[in-house]
């Protein structure tokens, strides 16, 4: 499977900076900044990315479920909620992601549709990763003072 990529840059300073992220494939470039961020300025930022993300995965990872065990879905739409907030040991966490999901799914009873749902959050790849996966560094300055 291939690995895939975004970028994002920053300049300057946390609150008077801006930066700017993209798709490694080309299909979204987007500013961000302290604003769109930490209150409700224009823009994008990185908790937006995520719930896209989520949102997307699961949707895909419902859909195969159903479709795997005999109900194919006509739709399945996601919305992911990402909770940022200040904490007092570490700052700005995200604290919570809730997925609201609405699926027609011809046929298929609610007790049925709610464990297919649950297996579908628990397997998506977004939320083992949101689970915690090993995550390397690789840091070069590429100016400073030498050492």
């Amino acid at each position: 499977m291939p690995t895939r990529k975004a970028t994002a840059s920053w300049n300057g300073d946390l609150q008077g900076g801006t930066g700017n992220m993209a798709f490694g494939g080309g299909a979204f470039e987007g500013a961000f900044s302290f604003r769109s961020r930490f209150e409700d300025g224009a823009g994008t930022n990185p908790e937006e990315l995520i719930a896209a993300a989520h949102a997307g995965c699961f949707s895909m990872a419902l859909s195969n479920i159903l479709a795997e065990a005999g109900h194919t879905p006509e739709s399945v739409n996601t919305t992911a909620n990402v909770s940022l907030e200040m904490t007092d040991d570490d700052g700005p966490t995200i604290t919570k992601i809730e997925l609201n999901t609405e699926a027609d799914v011809p046929g298929l009873d609610n007790e049925t549709f709610q464990q297919h749902a649950e297996a579908a959050k628990a397997g998506c790849p977004v939320s083992k990763a949101l689970a915690g996966p090993t995550i390397t560094l690789n840091a070069k300055l590429t100016s400073g003072a030498s050492a």
